[in-house]
Protein backbone atom coordinates (compact mmCIF):
# COMPACT_ATOMS: atom_id res chain seq x y z
CA UNK A 1 0.00 0.00 0.00
CA UNK A 2 1.02 3.36 -1.04
CA UNK A 3 0.54 4.85 2.26
CA UNK A 4 2.43 2.22 4.29
CA UNK A 5 -0.66 1.74 6.77
CA UNK A 6 -1.62 -2.43 6.42
CA UNK A 7 -3.89 -2.34 10.15
CA UNK A 8 -6.57 -0.05 8.77
CA UNK A 9 -9.38 -1.82 7.35
CA UNK A 10 -10.67 -0.07 4.18
CA UNK A 11 -14.15 -0.08 2.89
CA UNK A 12 -14.89 0.23 -1.47
CA UNK A 13 -18.47 1.07 -1.34
CA UNK A 14 -19.89 0.93 -5.22
CA UNK A 15 -23.99 1.54 -5.35
CA UNK A 16 -24.41 0.23 -8.55
CA UNK A 17 -28.45 0.25 -10.60
CA UNK A 18 -27.40 -1.61 -14.42
CA UNK A 19 -24.11 -0.90 -14.67
CA UNK A 20 -22.93 -4.13 -15.97
CA UNK A 21 -20.77 -2.42 -18.71
CA UNK A 22 -18.61 -0.82 -16.44
CA UNK A 23 -18.54 -2.37 -12.82
CA UNK A 24 -15.74 -4.95 -13.65
CA UNK A 25 -13.28 -2.32 -14.51
CA UNK A 26 -14.43 -0.12 -11.22
CA UNK A 27 -13.76 -3.19 -9.19
CA UNK A 28 -10.51 -4.02 -10.54
CA UNK A 29 -9.24 -1.23 -10.85
CA UNK A 30 -9.83 -0.60 -6.65
CA UNK A 31 -7.91 -3.69 -6.57
CA UNK A 32 -4.97 -3.04 -8.05
CA UNK A 33 -5.06 0.27 -6.18
CA UNK A 34 -6.03 -1.10 -2.71
CA UNK A 35 -5.52 -4.57 -2.79
CA UNK A 36 -6.01 -5.01 0.67
CA UNK A 37 -9.61 -3.26 0.86
CA UNK A 38 -12.67 -4.95 0.81
CA UNK A 39 -15.11 -3.97 -2.39
CA UNK A 40 -18.67 -3.95 -1.49
CA UNK A 41 -21.46 -3.85 -4.32
CA UNK A 42 -24.79 -2.73 -3.46
CA UNK A 43 -26.90 -3.71 -6.21
CA UNK A 44 -30.21 -1.49 -6.24
CA UNK A 45 -32.62 -3.28 -8.08
CA UNK A 46 -30.65 -4.09 -11.42
CA UNK A 47 -32.38 -5.34 -14.60
CA UNK A 48 -29.01 -6.49 -16.25
CA UNK A 49 -26.25 -8.57 -15.03
CA UNK A 50 -24.67 -6.04 -12.41
CA UNK A 51 -24.71 -8.08 -9.57
CA UNK A 52 -23.33 -10.95 -10.95
CA UNK A 53 -20.49 -9.85 -12.64
CA UNK A 54 -19.76 -7.95 -9.28
CA UNK A 55 -19.69 -11.19 -7.80
CA UNK A 56 -17.78 -13.17 -10.34
CA UNK A 57 -15.08 -10.36 -9.73
CA UNK A 58 -14.80 -10.92 -6.22
CA UNK A 59 -16.93 -8.40 -4.78
CA UNK A 60 -18.99 -8.69 -1.54
CA UNK A 61 -22.20 -7.99 -2.81
CA UNK A 62 -25.53 -7.05 -1.51
CA UNK A 63 -29.51 -6.42 -2.39
CA UNK A 64 -30.80 -3.16 -1.58
CA UNK A 65 -34.68 -3.36 -2.45
CA UNK A 66 -35.04 -0.10 -1.59
CA UNK A 67 -35.23 2.39 -4.48
CA UNK A 68 -32.99 4.86 -4.82
CA UNK A 69 -29.61 5.99 -4.10
CA UNK A 70 -30.03 7.53 -0.55
CA UNK A 71 -31.28 4.43 0.23
CA UNK A 72 -28.56 1.96 -1.15
CA UNK A 73 -25.38 4.63 1.01
CA UNK A 74 -27.89 4.06 3.98
CA UNK A 75 -27.58 0.62 4.13
CA UNK A 76 -24.23 0.61 3.48
CA UNK A 77 -23.69 2.66 6.47
CA UNK A 78 -25.62 0.82 8.74
CA UNK A 79 -24.38 -2.41 7.10
CA UNK A 80 -20.51 -2.03 6.48
CA UNK A 81 -17.76 -1.97 9.46
CA UNK A 82 -14.27 -0.33 8.73
CA UNK A 83 -11.95 1.87 9.91
CA UNK A 84 -12.23 4.24 6.30
CA UNK A 85 -15.17 4.07 3.80
CA UNK A 86 -14.42 5.40 0.07
CA UNK A 87 -17.62 5.69 -1.70
CA UNK A 88 -17.42 5.51 -5.68
CA UNK A 89 -20.21 5.51 -8.37
CA UNK A 90 -19.81 2.15 -10.21
CA UNK A 91 -20.37 4.10 -13.54
CA UNK A 92 -16.00 4.35 -13.78
CA UNK A 93 -16.26 8.10 -14.23
CA UNK A 94 -14.18 8.14 -11.06
CA UNK A 95 -10.53 7.34 -11.89
CA UNK A 96 -9.16 4.48 -8.79
CA UNK A 97 -5.54 6.10 -8.62
CA UNK A 98 -6.96 9.55 -6.84
CA UNK A 99 -8.12 6.55 -4.11
CA UNK A 100 -4.80 7.19 -2.14
CA UNK A 101 -4.92 11.06 -2.10
CA UNK A 102 -8.54 10.94 -0.46
CA UNK A 103 -7.99 8.75 2.69
CA UNK A 104 -4.09 10.10 3.33
CA UNK A 105 -6.17 12.91 5.50
CA UNK A 106 -7.88 10.55 7.04
CA UNK A 107 -5.25 8.17 8.09
CA UNK A 108 -3.82 11.11 9.55
CA UNK A 109 -6.59 12.29 11.50
CA UNK A 110 -6.84 15.80 8.67
CA UNK A 111 -10.35 15.11 8.18
CA UNK A 112 -13.30 13.39 8.47
CA UNK A 113 -14.15 13.70 5.38
CA UNK A 114 -12.44 14.21 2.22
CA UNK A 115 -14.45 15.09 -1.42
CA UNK A 116 -13.01 14.27 -4.69
CA UNK A 117 -13.46 17.70 -6.52
CA UNK A 118 -14.67 16.90 -10.04
CA UNK A 119 -15.14 20.97 -10.56
CA UNK A 120 -12.01 22.83 -9.75
CA UNK A 121 -9.72 21.45 -12.56
CA UNK A 122 -12.71 22.27 -15.29
CA UNK A 123 -12.90 18.21 -16.34
CA UNK A 124 -16.18 17.78 -15.39
CA UNK A 125 -17.38 21.06 -17.42
CA UNK A 126 -15.25 19.34 -20.32
CA UNK A 127 -16.29 15.93 -20.21
CA UNK A 128 -20.50 16.14 -18.91
CA UNK A 129 -22.11 16.07 -21.69
CA UNK A 130 -25.51 16.45 -20.05
CA UNK A 131 -27.31 19.89 -20.18
CA UNK A 132 -27.63 21.66 -17.49
CA UNK A 133 -26.05 19.45 -14.73
CA UNK A 134 -23.23 22.28 -14.67
CA UNK A 135 -25.69 25.13 -14.00
CA UNK A 136 -27.24 22.81 -10.89
CA UNK A 137 -23.98 22.30 -9.69
CA UNK A 138 -22.99 25.94 -9.46
CA UNK A 139 -26.79 26.77 -8.03
CA UNK A 140 -26.06 24.29 -5.02
CA UNK A 141 -23.13 24.78 -4.39
CA UNK A 142 -23.35 28.81 -4.49
CA UNK A 143 -26.77 28.43 -2.09
CA UNK A 144 -25.13 25.62 0.31
CA UNK A 145 -22.01 27.89 0.35
CA UNK A 146 -23.69 31.05 1.34
CA UNK A 147 -26.08 29.15 4.22
CA UNK A 148 -22.97 28.08 5.78
CA UNK A 149 -20.41 30.42 5.53
CA UNK A 150 -18.31 27.51 3.53
CA UNK A 151 -16.27 27.63 0.55
CA UNK A 152 -16.71 24.11 -1.18
CA UNK A 153 -15.85 23.55 -5.04
CA UNK A 154 -17.96 20.49 -5.46
CA UNK A 155 -21.43 20.10 -3.34
CA UNK A 156 -22.84 17.09 -5.57
CA UNK A 157 -19.63 14.81 -6.24
CA UNK A 158 -20.08 10.79 -5.77
CA UNK A 159 -15.96 9.91 -4.74
CA UNK A 160 -15.69 10.41 -1.17
CA UNK A 161 -13.82 9.28 1.95
CA UNK A 162 -14.45 9.17 5.50
CA UNK A 163 -13.89 8.02 8.75
CA UNK A 164 -15.87 6.03 10.63
CA UNK A 165 -16.99 7.83 12.90
CA UNK A 166 -18.78 10.33 10.28
CA UNK A 167 -20.54 7.45 8.67
CA UNK A 168 -21.39 5.92 12.05
CA UNK A 169 -23.44 9.20 13.26
CA UNK A 170 -24.33 10.17 10.11
CA UNK A 171 -28.38 9.91 10.17
CA UNK A 172 -29.55 9.49 6.03
CA UNK A 173 -32.70 10.41 5.31
CA UNK A 174 -32.86 10.99 1.51
CA UNK A 175 -34.17 8.59 -0.84
CA UNK A 176 -32.60 9.32 -3.97
CA UNK A 177 -29.59 11.11 -5.71
CA UNK A 178 -29.70 13.93 -3.44
CA UNK A 179 -28.10 11.94 -1.08
CA UNK A 180 -24.32 14.19 -1.61
CA UNK A 181 -26.03 17.21 -0.95
CA UNK A 182 -27.28 15.77 2.49
CA UNK A 183 -24.05 14.63 3.46
CA UNK A 184 -22.28 17.88 2.71
CA UNK A 185 -24.68 20.12 4.82
CA UNK A 186 -24.36 17.26 7.46
CA UNK A 187 -20.85 17.70 7.41
CA UNK A 188 -20.68 21.54 7.17
CA UNK A 189 -23.38 21.80 10.22
CA UNK A 190 -21.79 19.25 12.75
CA UNK A 191 -18.32 20.93 12.10
CA UNK A 192 -16.81 17.72 10.74
CA UNK A 193 -13.09 18.37 9.12
CA UNK A 194 -13.76 18.43 5.33
CA UNK A 195 -10.99 18.75 2.59
CA UNK A 196 -11.01 18.65 -1.00
CA UNK A 197 -8.67 16.99 -3.74
CA UNK A 198 -8.96 18.00 -7.07
CA UNK A 199 -9.66 14.92 -9.60
CA UNK A 200 -9.70 14.40 -13.06
CA UNK A 201 -13.74 13.43 -13.78
CA UNK A 202 -14.30 11.50 -17.10
CA UNK A 203 -17.97 10.68 -18.46
CA UNK A 204 -19.49 7.90 -18.89
CA UNK A 205 -18.29 5.03 -21.67
CA UNK A 206 -20.91 4.42 -24.93
CA UNK A 207 -23.38 3.04 -24.18
CA UNK A 208 -23.98 3.65 -20.50
CA UNK A 209 -26.31 5.77 -19.50
CA UNK A 210 -26.76 8.11 -16.53
CA UNK A 211 -29.95 7.44 -14.13
CA UNK A 212 -29.74 10.88 -13.37
CA UNK A 213 -32.63 12.61 -14.55
CA UNK A 214 -31.91 16.69 -15.04
CA UNK A 215 -34.99 18.39 -13.70
CA UNK A 216 -36.71 15.59 -11.64
CA UNK A 217 -33.91 14.69 -9.63
CA UNK A 218 -32.90 18.63 -9.81
CA UNK A 219 -35.79 19.42 -7.83
CA UNK A 220 -35.40 16.78 -5.54
CA UNK A 221 -32.15 18.86 -4.78
CA UNK A 222 -33.33 21.78 -4.93
CA UNK A 223 -36.17 20.54 -2.17
CA UNK A 224 -33.75 18.98 -0.57
CA UNK A 225 -31.71 22.53 0.21
CA UNK A 226 -34.72 23.81 1.34
CA UNK A 227 -36.01 21.22 3.57
CA UNK A 228 -32.54 21.09 5.16
CA UNK A 229 -32.02 24.72 5.46
CA UNK A 230 -35.60 25.00 7.17
CA UNK A 231 -34.53 21.86 9.41
CA UNK A 232 -30.63 23.22 10.14
CA UNK A 233 -30.83 26.99 10.23
CA UNK A 234 -34.51 27.97 11.79
CA UNK A 235 -33.46 31.06 12.85
CA UNK A 236 -32.56 32.30 9.77
CA UNK A 237 -34.81 30.57 7.87
CA UNK A 238 -38.40 32.05 9.63
CA UNK A 239 -36.80 35.23 10.36
CA UNK A 240 -36.41 36.00 6.53
CA UNK A 241 -40.34 34.79 6.13
CA UNK A 242 -41.35 37.04 9.68
CA UNK A 243 -39.77 39.98 7.44
CA UNK A 244 -41.08 39.21 4.11
CA UNK A 245 -44.56 38.92 5.82
CA UNK A 246 -43.65 41.97 7.79
CA UNK A 247 -43.08 44.25 4.96
CA UNK A 248 -46.16 43.03 3.23
CA UNK A 249 -48.31 43.99 6.15
CA UNK A 250 -46.45 47.49 5.70
CA UNK A 251 -47.03 47.72 2.18
CA UNK A 252 -50.51 46.65 2.42
CA UNK A 253 -51.52 48.61 5.63
CA UNK A 254 -49.48 51.91 4.64
CA UNK A 255 -52.30 53.53 2.97
CA UNK A 256 -54.53 52.51 5.56
CA UNK A 257 -52.96 54.41 8.66
CA UNK A 258 -52.52 57.49 6.10
CA UNK A 259 -56.48 57.68 5.23
CA UNK A 260 -56.84 57.42 8.99
CA UNK A 261 -54.66 59.85 9.85
CA UNK A 262 -55.82 62.03 7.16
CA UNK A 263 -59.48 61.51 7.97
CA UNK A 264 -59.94 59.75 11.30
CA UNK A 265 -62.18 56.80 9.41
CA UNK A 266 -61.23 53.84 7.81
CA UNK A 267 -62.72 52.43 4.65
CA UNK A 268 -60.17 50.42 3.31
CA UNK A 269 -61.30 47.86 6.00
CA UNK A 270 -60.17 44.48 4.12
CA UNK A 271 -56.99 45.72 3.35
CA UNK A 272 -57.28 46.71 7.24
CA UNK A 273 -57.70 42.90 7.59
CA UNK A 274 -55.10 41.73 5.40
CA UNK A 275 -52.45 43.94 7.07
CA UNK A 276 -52.87 43.01 10.28
CA UNK A 277 -53.14 39.36 9.36
CA UNK A 278 -49.61 39.54 7.40
CA UNK A 279 -48.21 41.18 10.90
CA UNK A 280 -49.56 38.56 12.98
CA UNK A 281 -48.07 36.21 10.84
CA UNK A 282 -44.56 37.72 11.20
CA UNK A 283 -44.93 37.70 14.83
CA UNK A 284 -45.63 33.99 14.56
CA UNK A 285 -43.21 33.24 12.09
CA UNK A 286 -40.52 35.04 14.39
CA UNK A 287 -41.64 33.74 17.25
CA UNK A 288 -40.84 29.70 15.52
CA UNK A 289 -37.37 31.17 14.45
CA UNK A 290 -36.66 31.41 18.36
CA UNK A 291 -38.32 28.13 19.27
CA UNK A 292 -36.83 26.16 16.61
CA UNK A 293 -33.05 27.35 17.07
CA UNK A 294 -33.45 26.64 20.65
CA UNK A 295 -34.23 23.31 19.83
CA UNK A 296 -31.71 22.72 17.01
CA UNK A 297 -29.24 23.89 19.47
CA UNK A 298 -30.16 21.32 21.96
CA UNK A 299 -30.18 18.55 19.39
CA UNK A 300 -26.65 19.71 18.77
CA UNK A 301 -25.50 19.42 22.42
CA UNK A 302 -26.84 15.79 21.91
CA UNK A 303 -25.28 14.76 18.73
CA UNK A 304 -22.32 16.49 20.79
CA UNK A 305 -22.61 13.83 23.46
CA UNK A 306 -23.19 11.21 21.09
CA UNK A 307 -19.70 11.52 19.01
CA UNK A 308 -18.49 11.61 22.72
CA UNK A 309 -19.81 8.21 23.98
CA UNK A 310 -18.63 6.64 20.74
CA UNK A 311 -15.34 7.90 20.59
CA UNK A 312 -14.91 6.41 24.41
CA UNK A 313 -16.75 3.09 23.44
CA UNK A 314 -13.69 2.80 20.83
CA UNK A 315 -10.93 3.76 22.99
CA UNK A 316 -12.48 1.24 25.71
Amino acid sequence: MKNGVINLKIAIMVPCYNEEQTIEKVIMDFKKELPESEIYVYDNNSKDKTFEIAKQNGAIVKKEYRQGKGNVVRSMFMDIDADIYVMVDGDDTYPAEFVHELIDPIITGEADMVIGDRLSNGTYKNENKRAFHNLGNFMVKTLINKLFSSNINDIMTGYRSFDRGFVKSMPVLSEGFEIETEISIHALDKRFLVREIPITYRDRPEGSFSKLNTFNDGLKVIRTIFTLFKDYKPLVFFSICALILFILGIAVGTPVIYEFIENKYITKLPSAVLAMGFVILSTLALSCALILDTVVKQNKRLYELHLIQMKNKEQS
